[in-house]
């Protein structure tokens, strides 16, 4: 792990690996071809988000499934359509919202058929490719619009949709915007940019705009940081796409401990369970694997007392 061989390595385990019955074989999407050089893949699982009763919710990009995992382990497919869900938060409202790179934002009622679109264009242009989604306590609704963009064409997308239908264009010039944050103040939001390998930071003015934007770290490797996570004393938590690893920063922004995984190199993101553990997917491998973070955090990143 050069760079980071000085930090202290929280390892991980595995919680639950998608069962043989449920991969698909012997067939290749558009969304392979396009992102994953058409090499065969039987899946590959995005999104976690945990409900209230322990119950793990993933994406299953190119099969354009939802699936469950219960406390168990136990696998199942809650819906599946035509479509390629990447992201997935919970909504106030008890329905899962889901970023989907095809049809743009859509919600989906736990016990459902399918979701139904909430989203699908702006200005009466589709989205390049929507990729994750957080929910603000106030009801906003912060997405990433992600399509193929990168250093040769840096013009992925942050929204932010209001509680009214109002759609704020928060970044119109990022290189592969992906995982997002925001800090317990509302205040500030980080977004993964994967192509551009690193997070940038972007202050929220009162009026609701962006501004004095810049970056927060800046990574290495091939690929680059994906999904992110936020805990309550402010510790941000990025998965790195091929790293093979959870980067947690404190609240200034400095590297304080690394979550390795114990399958693949391809950690895509990362969620906190209300258990305090983490739940992070390893898209290769189709694993769930899992840390406990409060015992982590308690000896890595002790609380803090902000001074401004």
């Amino acid at each position: 792990m050069f760079g980071f061989s000085t930090l202290p390595v929280i390892e991980t385990e595995i919680h639950a690996r998608m069962p043989e019955a449920l991969r698909r074989r012997g067939e290749t999407p558009d969304w392979v071809r396009a992102n994953l050089g058409g090499r065969p893949t039987d899946s590959f699982i995005e999104g976690p988000c945990r409900d209230p009763q322990g119950n793990l919710y993933l994406v299953d990009i190119p099969y354009g499934r939802l699936l469950a995992v219960d406390p168990g382990g136990a696998w199942r497919v809650v819906a599946q359509y035509d479509g390629e869900p990447n992201g997935l938060a919970w909504h106030p409202d008890g329905y899962l919202l889901v970023a989907d790179y095809r049809h743009g934002l859509m919600a989906y009622a736990p016990g459902a058929a399918a979701p139904r679109p909430l989203l699908e264009r702006r200005n009466s242009e589709r989205f390049k490719g929507p990729n994750d989604l957080i929910v603000a306590p106030g009801g906003d609704i912060y997405f990433t619009d992600q399509g193929q963009t990168g250093l040769h064409d840096p013009t992925g997308r942050v929204y932010r949709l209001r509680p009214d239908g109002r759609l704020d264009c928060l970044i119109a010039n990022g290189p592969s915007p992906n995982g997002l944050a925001l800090n317990g103040s509302g205040d500030v939001l980080y977004v993964s940019m994967t192509r551009d390998n690193s997070v940038w930071r972007l202050p929220l003015l009162p009026d609701g705009s962006a501004s004095k934007v810049g970056r927060l770290f800046q990574f290495w490797g091939v690929g680059g940081p994906d999904g992110m996570a936020m805990d309550e004393r402010g510790n941000l938590l990025v998965a790195h796409a091929s790293l093979g690893v959870v980067v947690a920063f404190d609240p200034w922004g400095e590297p304080k401990a690394v979550v390795r995984s114990c399958a693949g190199r391809a950690v895509t993101n990362v969620c906190i369970g209300e258990d305090g553990w983490l739940y992070i997917t390893e898209s290769a491998t189709a694993s769930v694997l899992k840390a406990d973070w409060a015992a982590a955090r308690d000896r890595f990143l002790p609380a803090y007392m902000p001074k401004d």
